[in-house]
Order: structure tokens, then sequence, then C-alpha cells
């Protein structure tokens, strides 16, 4: 369920990586029923915004806030909240899509075997369910991944290029579960180069340059 009056807040975010400082006072809100589209070049630091905001990467200075409290003060409330995508698929080779759910996604709560298969169902790939994840396409295993992401009941997605290797039916995908989750009152902060949802309502966007 999504806290009342859930807000996410990045406050005058500020990283380095190496010598080069990538994130300069980068503020941003995003409110329940929103969906924050973080877009610019390769290398400007869309990735690292993501992980800093996750609790993944430090910040130097800034703060990210959840529902107006400092996350580094309530870190476990948070990540109880927080779906994160990145960009590998952070997945169990030598399992079965169904095994790799139930073990992944089950670390938060206990899955049935309908929920599970609902899922994958969702996420188009119920018939490979049975098979190991290494023999699954490229495709397959990113919409494996969004199928854990569903599981995970989370009222936080944060994903970073959630659509890389899908085909056109598979970022339809995404624009589905993505308004779909927050027109059930949930938060979505997403880095893309493609288009995503470029004509929602519910579309914010973050340029950095």
């Amino acid at each position: 369920m999504v806290p009342e009056g859930a807000v996410l807040e990045a406050r005058a975010i500020n990283a380095w990586r190496g010598e080069r400082h990538i994130l300069r006072d980068v503020s941003f809100t995003v409110h329940a029923g929103e969906f924050l589209k973080v877009t610019g070049p390769n290398g400007v630091g869309k990735t690292t915004l993501l992980r800093v905001v996750c609790g993944l990467l430090p910040a130097e200075s800034g703060e990210v806030h959840w529902c107006g409290r400092p996350v580094r003060g309530a870190s476990d409330e948070f990540h109880a909240q927080l779906g994160y995508l990145g960009h590998p698929n952070s997945l169990k080779a030598d399992l079965t899509a169904r095994e790799n759910l139930r073990f992944l996604a089950g670390l938060r709560q206990a899955l049935s075997d309908k929920e599970i298969d609902a899922a994958l169902d969702r996420c188009g790939i119920l018939s490979r369910g049975d098979l190991p994840s290494r023999s699954l396409s490229a495709g397959q295993k990113r919409r494996l991944a969004l199928a854990r992401l569903l599981l995970a009941e989370a009222s936080l997605w944060v994903l970073d290029e959630p659509v890389t290797n899908l085909d056109t039916a598979g970022i339809t995908l995404v624009e589905e579960l993505i308004q779909e989750h927050v027109q059930r009152g949930g938060l979505a902060l997403a880095a893309a180069h493609q288009r995503l949802l470029d004509h929602s309502p519910n579309l914010r966007r973050l340029e950095m340059r």
C-alpha cells in the first residue's frame, strides 16, 4: 500500500565520479501518482542519480527524503517501499523463471504459485516459466525482471533504462506497467533514452546536461 501523501524529494544532490563532478545540486520532487523521466546524453549522470536515490551510492552533499523524512534516518522503511530495476537483470542463471521469482521476490513476502504465474503472464513469459533463466533471450530476461518488480508491490519504482533489450511490444508493456502503477497512486522514476510515456498526463521530466 502506498503511504498517504507519499513523496520522493532529492535536495541539492552533489556527487563525483573520480575527479569529475557529475551531479551538481540536482533537485526534484515526485508525488504519488507521478512519473518522472530523467533524460540526457550518455555519461551525464542519470544512472549515478538513480543509484544515489536508492542508497547504492553516497552523495557528497544533499539529501534524499521519502515521505518528508531523510532516507538516511529511515533506510529500512524506505527500502521496504522501493522497487529498483537497474541495468543488470540480477537473475540466478541456473534457476528457472518461476524459481527466480520465488527466491528473489520472495525475500520480501511469501508468494503463491498463482501470484507467480500471474506476474509471468502479465509480462508475456508464462510459457517460459520452467526454463532456466540462462536459456532465455535478452528480452525475456528483462521481462522476468519486470515480473519480479511487479511482485515486490513497492510504492516507489526506480528504473534504469527499463526498456533495454525489449522490442516494440516490450516497450509498450513497460509503458503499461508504469501507467498502471502511477494510476494506483504509486511513484515512478526512470532514466530513459527511448520514448517512454512521452504523452502521458502523469509524466514530468528532468533534463540532465
